[in-house]
C-alpha cells in the first residue's frame, strides 16, 4: 500500500547528509515538518500519502490533531470544505447533547467522559433505557479510558468527542478481527527478542493474565502518559494496530529484570498496569524502531 512515485528522498545524497546532520544536532524533524506542510497544501488531501507519512514519522504536535481529523474522516479531503464541515460537526454535537439533557440521561454534574459515552451510545443506538441507567460499567471501560486520554490531548470538547467516536469506530471496524490475535503475536515477537522472559511468563502462569485489555482494547490509554501515547496513536490512526504489540513488547523488554524477579502472576500484572511514567518516551521510540525492523518495507502491514 506504500505510495509509488519517482525518485525517492533517499536518492539525494546532499539531503541525506543534511538529515544526518539535523539528527545529530537535534533538529530531526525539520525536514519531516516541511514534507508534511507540502502534503497539507494538496487539495484534495491525499489520504494515502498522509497515512504513509504518519506511519514513518512522528507528527509535529502543531499539526497532529488536524491530521488525525482528516485520517479519521472528521474533516473531508477537500480543504475548502473544512470550515463548513467543522460547523456541521459542532451543530451535531450540540443537538445530541441537548437531546440527552431533555431525556435526562445527563445533567450539569455528569463527568464529560460519561457525556461522550452517552452521546456515542445514542448515535450508535445502544443507549440503555433511562430507568436502567447505572454508572457506566466494565464493558465501557475502553471507551472511557480513551476519552480520558483524549481530553488530555485535545482542549475543545467538540473535537474531543468526534476524535474519540471516530477513533473507537475506526479501531473496531478496521482491527476488530485482528485484536484477539495480538496476544499471540506478542508471544511470537517475545520469543524472538527475549525467550528467557517468555519462558518465565509461561512458567509463572502470567502469560495469559497480562493486561491485554489495557494494551489492546484501551490502546494504552491509562497506561502511558499522553505525551507518549499520542505518538502510538499516530500509528494506530494511520492504519496499524500492530504497533500496539511492539509497545507491549518494549514494555516487557524494558522491565525484564524487574519481571524476572517477580514469580507471582498478580505481582507482574500489578506492576505492568502501573508502569513508571518517566521512561515512556524512550519505550515508545524503541517500540517504533522494533515495529519498523519487523515490518521492513511493509510499513502498512497490519
Amino acid at each position: 500500500m506504500a505510495s509509488g512515485g519517482g525518485g525517492t528522498m533517499a536518492d539525494d545524497p546532499q539531503r541525506n547528509f543534511r538529515s544526518a546532520y539535523y539528527e545529530k544536532v537535534g533538529f530531526r524533524g525539520v525536514e519531516e515538518k516541511k514534507s508534511l506542510e507540502i502534503l497539507l497544501k494538496d487539495n484534495p488531501l491525499d489520504l494515502e500519502k498522509l497515512s504513509t507519512f504518519s506511519q514513518r514519522f512522528p507528527l509535529p504536535s502543531m499539526y497532529r490533531i488536524h491530521v488525525w481529523k482528516v485520517l479519521l474522516g472528521i474533516l473531508p479531503p477537500h480543504s475548502d470544505s473544512h470550515a463548513l464541515v467543522g460547523g456541521y460537526r459542532k451543530e451535531q454535537y450540540q443537538d445530541i447533547l441537548e437531546a440527552l439533557e431533555v431525556m435526562r440521561y445527563i445533567n450539569s454534574s455528569t463527568p464529560s467522559t460519561h457525556v461522550y459515552l452517552r452521546m456515542f451510545q445514542l448515535e450508535s443506538q445502544t443507549l440503555p433505557r433511562c430507568s436502567e441507567t447505572s454508572p457506566p460499567d466494565e464493558e465501557n471501560e475502553d471507551f472511557l479510558s480513551i476519552s480520558r486520554a483524549m481530553e488530555e490531548i485535545v482542549d475543545d470538547p467538540v473535537d474531543c468527542y468526534w476524535l474519540v467516536k471516530c477513533f473507537v469506530n475506526q479501531y473496531h471496524t478496521k482491527f476488530g478481527d485482528s485484536v484477539p490475535h495480538l496476544p499471540k503475536s506478542l508471544e511470537h515477537y517475545l520469543s524472538q527478542e527475549e525467550p528467557r522472559l517468555l519462558n518465565h511468563l509461561k512458567n509463572s502462569g502470567a502469560l495469559h493474565q497480562l493486561p491485554y485489555n489495557l494494551w489492546f482494547r484501551c490502546c494504552f490509554a491509562g497506561c502511558l502518559p499522553e505525551s507518549s501515547l499520542q505518538r502510538v496513536w499516530d500509528k494506530v490512526i494511520s492504519g496499524s494496530c500492530k504497533i500496539l504489540v511492539f509497545v507491549a513488547l518494549e514494555i516487557l523488554l524494558s522491565y525484564k529484570i524487574i519481571l524476572m524477579g517477580i514469580n507471582r502472576p498478580e505481582g507482574m500484572v500489578k506492576f505492568l498496569c502501573n508502569i513508571p511514567q518517566e521512561n515512556t518516551d524512550a519505550i515508545v521510540t524503541k517500540a517504533i524502531d522494533l515495529w519498523h525492523k519487523y515490518s521492513g518495507t511493509l510499513i502498512h502491514a497490519i
